[in-house]
């Protein structure tokens, strides 16, 4: 009961760095092109030294833990069942509809994923292998896609180049390039004075997401296109409760997992989609009103995912 309700002081931490952001934007601090300054320095520059300064201090036998197996089958599942349900119903085109498949799958794995993993689950490192698998292989897919389908333009060279246009992409991988050199050595070769401000700069990019996310709910009110609602209320029960019975059923049955680690994979499967998806959706402005109305719903039910997970697991 104490990790719950630890977990649940996570959740409001977070609230509370949104209704910052959304104060910020009323009170016009910035002026009207903030949110996407914000976006914009968290894209390119804060996210990716987060992703660095975490993979690199990471044992890497922890970043490509077996447990990504689970992870990865089960987003890849709600993200296929997505596309399939807006190919029946919704459609979308091609960038909103990578949208709504990354909102379904799209972990919270830095916000609320590493405060969860930690309260709840007492080790944070159990949140690597997520986010090695959506940097590395979800994220450079999709921001493909968005980056095809928003310009209308598509070759060879251009899908084998993108991943260089991923600055998470390229931090994770330098974190992880480091983490094994690490590992090698026995030391880790990063100097103090060359890590510390790279970590100071990726600790600064949640709450600038969070506070980006913020300012986007000012002077709209969600769920306001009626149209789009069955699309975000099909997102929501994709990420919060059909992807965590997925993760249930592969982790027992597929993969053997008990105790410990089978809780962990449930309840990390139960986090809310991502504040990244909204920044991605900004950045190719695509999808923003469906991703934020989609990241707010599942924030507000995932607390109720997750505890009816721990009341049933734990």
């Amino acid at each position: 009961m104490t990790g719950l309700l630890s977990a649940m002081q996570g959740f409001f931490v977070i609230a509370v760095i949104i209704v910052a952001g959304y104060v910020t934007a009323r009170m016009r601090i910035g002026g009207p092109s903030a949110q996407m300054v914000l976006n914009k320095v968290s894209f390119f520059v804060t996210n990716p030294c987060l992703m660095f300064a975490i993979l690199s201090k990471e044992p890497i036998l922890e970043i490509f833990h077996s447990s990504i197996v689970v992870a990865f089958f089960s987003a890849l599942t709600v993200g296929l069942l997505f596309l399939l349900l807006n190919r029946l119903f919704f459609h979308m085109g091609a960038a909103d509809a990578t949208v709504g498949a990354l909102n379904s799958l799209y972990l919270n794995s830095n916000n609320i994923g590493l405060p969860i993993a930690t309260y709840i689950l007492g080790n944070p490192a159990l949140v690597a292998p997520i986010l090695v698998m959506q940097q590395a292989i979800f994220t450079p897919i999709a921001l493909t896609v968005l980056d095809i389908t928003t310009s209308g333009k598509t070759s060879a060279k251009r899908i084998l180049m993108q991943p260089l246009h991923q600055p998470l992409l390229i931090g994770s991988l330098g974190g992880i390039l480091i983490s094994a050199l690490a590992a090698k050595i026995g030391y880790y070769p990063i100097p103090k004075f060359i890590y510390d401000p790279i970590n100071i700069l990726g600790q600064s990019a949640v709450p600038m997401i969070l506070m980006a996310f913020g300012m986007s709910i000012y002077g709209t009110t969600p769920l306001q296109n009626k149209s789009a609602r069955p699309a975000v209320y099909t997102v929501t029960v994709l990420k919060n409760v059909i992807m965590p019975i997925i993760a249930f059923l592969l982790a027992k049955y597929v993969m053997g997992f008990s105790g410990k680690v089978l809780y962990a994979c449930v309840v990390l499967a139960a986090l809310p989609a991502g504040q990244n998806v909204y920044n991605y959706a900004a950045r190719y402005k695509a999808g923003m009103e469906f991703a934020r109305d989609g990241i707010l719903l599942s924030t507000v039910t995932s607390p109720v995912c997750i505890a009816l997970i721990a009341a049933l697991l734990s």
